[in-house]
């Protein structure tokens, strides 16, 4: 049993240069003028693996929810089995994903503020696990796969995908849904080091009541939240500096001192820095595609 590393951020086109599947695997798909403002990327992925064998993939986490809809056999997390059509909730814990057989399916990326628009509950309801998608659109997920998977090719799919999508946001207006979002970019624009009181009266709310509104719209606490978007900047500054001292990439990210940024890493990515470089390295010859 194999394991490899996946990795995007959100300004990677497919995946990360960290990321170690085939090439071909993946394909992005455009995503519509009307979803822009609530989905951020689309993403098509096909591979088979021999009889037998299985692939642990592990995801680092992005902080976002996800729609899946799986055409073949489920990838699984934990100790259950997967789900054909899914809603997976934001978390900032790595995820180790398992693979086997025909892996075949979409995955939807939202923006911070979309879920409780596109799912009707508040997206910290899911947290950080999978909920089967017909107990949140009263059977039409299962539906949607059924004719996504009977549509003749992938350009097809994605339009009955965009269709139905447009079609629950027809409407749909939540109250607290902008203020979450411009707080969600500032926080991720300053790489975490905005404080909580400074996004708060950013954006003409109380602390208390930004949390209220993260946990409704994004998912995730303002911590979880700047914890995450300090790491990306670690993660990014990472590409840049394939060697760094440890020391200053701490301090010049925002954390407190090495130990902080060697603690963040293993609680965030699952592994320490050394291990994540070595992984890296091992993959070098891989592009974001």
């Amino acid at each position: 049993m194999g394991e490899r590393l996946f990795l995007r951020l959100e300004d990677d086109p497919l995946h990360g240069p960290e990321s170690a599947m085939p090439a071909g695997t993946l394909r992005a798909f455009p995503v519509s003028a009307a979803l822009r403002g609530h989905v951020s990327h689309l993403m098509l992925y096909r591979e088979t693996f021999a009889d037998g064998h299985e692939m642990r993939e592990r995801v680092l986490p992005d902080g976002a929810v996800r729609l899946v809809f799986n055409f073949g056999d489920a990838p699984s997390a934990g100790g259950g089995d997967g789900l054909a059509v899914e809603a997976i909730g934001a978390s900032a814990a790595p995820a180790v994903v398992r693979m086997r057989g025909k892996v075949e399916g979409l995955s939807v990326t939202l923006r911070p503020g979309a879920a409780a628009c596109l799912l009707g509950l508040p997206a910290g309801e899911i947290g950080g696990g999978a909920v089967h998608l017909d107990a949140l659109w009263r059977g039409e997920g299962s539906a949607l796969l059924e004719r996504m998977a009977e549509a003749p090719g992938d350009a097809q799919r994605v339009a009955l995908l965009h269709a139905a999508l447009l079609h629950r946001l027809r409407g749909s207006r939540i109250a607290g849904n902008d203020i979450a979002t411009h707080a969600a970019r500032l926080i991720a624009a300053s790489e975490g080091r905005l404080p909580l009181r400074d996004a708060a009266a950013a954006v003409g709310v109380g602390e208390r009541r930004l949390q209220q509104l993260f946990h409704a719209h994004v998912g995730l606490s303002p911590r979880a939240w700047s914890r995450l978007a300090r790491m990306h900047g670690c993660l990014r500054a990472l590409r840049r500096r394939p060697a760094p001292d440890w020391a200053d990439l701490a301090l010049e990210g925002g954390f407190y001192d090495q130990s902080h940024l060697v603690n963040e890493f293993r609680a965030l990515c699952g592994v320490t820095p050394t291990e994540f470089l070595g992984r890296t390295v091992s993959v070098s010859s891989k592009t974001a595609g």
